[in-house]
């Protein structure tokens, strides 16, 4: 039998070096280049003489719907194994996040299959939305109430 420290000293011997240089410039890169496209798409909504907010929310809506085409033909995962963190911070994401359930048991049935896996990942951001907010509304009517205001 070996000690611990003889186990910890195979361990390291034997696992991969980590690469968090790279990993991180690859990270910074492409979720940088996937924030480009989200600005060049608000640059290019704007000079189509739509106005700021719609053409955010333009913006927003496209990055969404790439991301969850480039996660239904299976190339966001390969992008996602090169950048890592770069690409679950951007909302593609999160679109990302929420499509790749719903498209592997879509095998199942639209119902029982997209339908249930699509809230898998949405369901408790969706939770934590609608909790915060009436916690937080709450709160700012309790204030309210004793003639406290913040904004």
């Amino acid at each position: 039998m070996i000690s611990p420290k003889e186990y910890d000293k195979i361990v390291k011997k034997n696992s991969p070096k980590s690469k968090c240089f790279v990993n991180g410039l690859k990270a910074f890169l492409i979720g940088g280049a996937i924030c480009a496209v989200g600005q060049g798409l608000t640059n290019l909504y704007g000079a189509l003489g739509i106005e700021e907010q719609q053409a955010k929310t333009l913006t927003s809506v496209t990055l969404i719907f790439l991301g969850i085409l480039l996660t239904a033909i299976g190339v966001y995962d390969k992008i996602a194994k090169h950048a890592g963190a770069g690409t679950l911070v951007p909302i593609t994401g999160f679109a990302n996040a929420v499509s790749s359930p719903a498209i592997e048991f879509k095998s199942e049935g639209y119902v029982a299959g997209l339908g249930a896996k699509l809230f898998i990942i949405a369901g408790p951001v969706i939770v934590y939305g609608v909790s915060a907010s009436i916690i937080y509304g709450a709160v700012l009517w309790i204030l309210h109430m004793f003639g406290i205001t913040l904004f």
